[in-house]
């Protein structure tokens, strides 16, 4: 007999064969959509609030609902794929996210702009973690680190490309076309992956785990609202108490749900990959405390172009492209310096090297000279994609193949933590450093406490790599072949 869920299962006929570097470019401009939409938003808020009548303050629920769609629809991505096959999955995540832009764009109030970032925002946790799924399920140990280093890349660049393009949208055209870019783009990706990614056959998984979806889904849920409310707390200490106890009660509820994933035979998310000391350090142990730093630049850097140094939105805009450049110059040679010194070597002098740069932002000025200040994004830009790049690669080097849908579900809960933490530990700084020097508005002293205290936590966060060993991930990376001649 015909076991239906083999045959529900197996590649289309019409469905030409794909290489993996194929698939991870797929995926990869799936991603860089969908992390563009976010990052384009945050400079287009007032023009946006404007244009429906509204607040600044009333839209950043349009970026909250999209975070937290995401988040309470991500731990249940990789049961959903194993069930309805990856493939099918991340198209139809895709398609819904193409569709919700355009309600986006269309959106005549706040309240339909908010449902449709919610719908938005879903698509997007089920993308993330099911794209990366697609890609590694197709991946021999020599394809790793090209595939990783393909779809790290919008990552890197859809947060320093989306401030000034979104800006520049929102007064030359208008806020409406930061989503409608998204149409063609989702067009062509729903196009090519139903053209070239061929389905993905997997036995179908037991029934859902409910009370471990639900209660990893709530405790992401609240971690994510607090540390985002604690972003817009501001100085006044009053503002702190309800962050601190969503944040306390995400904590709480994380520590339960950790404890039925453990103890339950088939769980929502399996944490077998935690075991692998590899993937442990790149996401749970020093990975997401790095990125938290290395993520609170991008936050920092803009507000202390204007509100400390005095320049310009356009201005301050143009200057985080100079990441883009960082970005750029390292994506050819961090290949062959894992290959040459290996993961560990790469990550603690390489993340030193890291910290260093956010000590270098905090000794700038507002009579820096211009070139200084571009010269040090670059470099600070190409050490963060490095280290990106060796983090998102070490997470998978070790992992059984069987086991890299659950470890890709878990590495995108951590990054969005470690996006949302990157925010909240920035401002929460800054509102400390305000508050301790009685001050009404925020100075370049509070911005240079604030990127003293986030090089001094990277370190921290290199002193965990130092629990790796030499040969960690060199099966991918290429170290041991080297050692050997």
């Amino acid at each position: 007999m015909t076991n239906p869920a083999t045959t529900a299962s197996s590649p289309p006929t019409n469905t030409p064969a794909t290489s993996t570097q194929g698939v991870a470019l797929i995926v990869a401009a799936a991603f860089f959509m969908m992390l563009l939409d976010g990052a384009i938003l945050n400079t287009s808020l007032p023009l946006m609030a404007q244009g429906l009548g509204v607040t600044p303050l009333a839209l950043t629920a349009g970026v909250t609902v999209y975070l937290l769609a995401a988040a309470a629809i991500m731990p249940t991505s990789g049961w959903l794929a194993d069930r309805w096959e990856a493939r099918r999955v991340f198209f139809l995540a895709m398609a819904t996210f193409t569709l919700a832009s355009l309600a986006c764009g269309m959106a005549q109030s706040l309240g339909q702009l908010v449902a449709a970032r919610a719908l938005q925002g879903m698509a997007a946790g089920l993308m993330a973690p099911v794209g990366r799924t697609l890609v590694l399920r197709r991946a021999g140990k020599s394809e790793v680190m090209a595939a990783i280093a393909t779809i790290v890349w919008p990552s890197l660049l859809a947060p320093v490309l989306g401030p000034p393009l979104g800006g520049f949208i929102s007064t030359y055209a208008s806020w409406r076309w930061n989503f409608f870019i998204n149409l063609p783009v989702g067009l062509l990706g729903l196009y090519a992956v139903w053209r070239w990614i061929p389905r993905t056959p997997v036995p179908r998984p037991a029934r859902l785990d409910w009370w471990g979806s639900v209660s990893s889904a709530s405790a992401l849920v609240l971690l994510l609202l607090g540390l985002e409310r604690g972003a817009q707390a501001g100085p006044q200490l009053d503002a702190w108490g309800v962050p601190i106890l969503l944040t306390l009660a995400g904590l709480g509820t994380g520590m339960l749900a950790v404890r039925h994933l453990r103890g339950t035979p088939h769980p929502v998310v399996s944490l077998v990959p935690l075991q692998v000391r590899s993937f442990s350090i790149a996401t749970a142990g020093g990975g997401t405390l790095f990125m938290t730093c290395m993520q609170s630049a991008p936050f920092l850097l803009p507000l202390m172009f204007q509100l400390a140094f005095g320049m310009g939105a356009v201005e301050a805009g143009l200057l985080t492209l100079a990441y883009f450049m960082g970005n750029l110059l390292m994506k050819s040679v961090t290949t062959p310096i894992l290959r040459r010194w290996g993961f560990r070597q790469v990550m603690t002098v390489g993340g030193t090297v890291a910290a260093l740069t956010l000590f270098g932002c905090a000794s700038l000025q507002g009579g820096t000279p211009l070139w200084l200040i571009v010269a040090l994004l670059v470099f600070a830009g190409a050490m963060r994609s490095m280290q990106m790049t060796s983090l998102n690669t070490l997470a998978f080097a070790d992992i059984e193949p069987a086991q890299r849908g659950a470890a890709s579900t878990l590495s995108s809960m951590f990054a969005q933590l470690a996006a949302a933490m990157g925010a909240a530990t920035g401002a929460l700084v800054l509102a400390l450093s305000q508050m301790a020097q009685g001050r009404t508005a925020l100075s370049a002293v509070d911005f240079r406490v604030a990127f003293i205290v986030m090089a001094l936590l990277a370190l921290c966060a290199v002193a965990l790599f130092r629990r790796l060993q030499p040969d960690d991930g060199a099966e991918v990376s290429g170290h041991r072949a080297f050692v050997r001649t």
